[in-house]
């Protein structure tokens, strides 16, 4: 199905979000804003599928092919800290640590690590997305 950035997400998505304390729940869903309009204006990228995998929210190129999934959730036992998870093995996160050495912490290959207390900076976190949302369309090495 295709995602607006306004749009609500799917049922079982949305019990998720209702799940979490408020002020988290508000950078996720902000977060979740972001990957939808990053999505949007994304060459390529065409319909994004919001489903859970593992439990979290999840955002797919199931109709392009042309990324890998991206999913997000809370550090696991903390009330303020988040991340947006990638596939370990694209070498997304070692791309997005020579791009932003000192916007973003890091948890090894697979996640950008985020806190309620801090905004991220929305315009380098919409590239990294953008990277994802078309990692299977650009031929290898083209990080742009």
């Amino acid at each position: 199905m295709r995602k607006k950035a306004n749009a609500e997400p799917p049922r079982e998505v949305a019990a998720v979000f209702r799940a979490y304390p408020a002020k988290l729940r508000a950078a996720l869903l902000a977060l979740r804003r972001l990957i939808l309009k990053t999505a949007a204006k994304t060459e390529g990228v065409g319909v994004l599928e919001e489903t859970l995998k593992w439990g979290q929210p999840s955002y797919l190129t199931s109709a392009s092919g042309s990324g890998s999934t991206i999913r997000i959730d809370r550090i696991k036992g903390s009330d303020e800290k988040y991340a947006i998870y990638f596939h370990c093995q694209t070498g997304l996160v070692p791309a997005f640590r020579e791009f932003y050495p000192r916007k973003f912490a890091y948890e090894g290959n697979r996640a950008i690590l985020l806190d309620t207390k801090k905004k991220p900076d929305e315009k380098a976190l919409a590239h990294c997305v953008a990277l994802a949302l078309t990692y299977h369309a650009r031929k290898k090495g083209a990080w742009k």
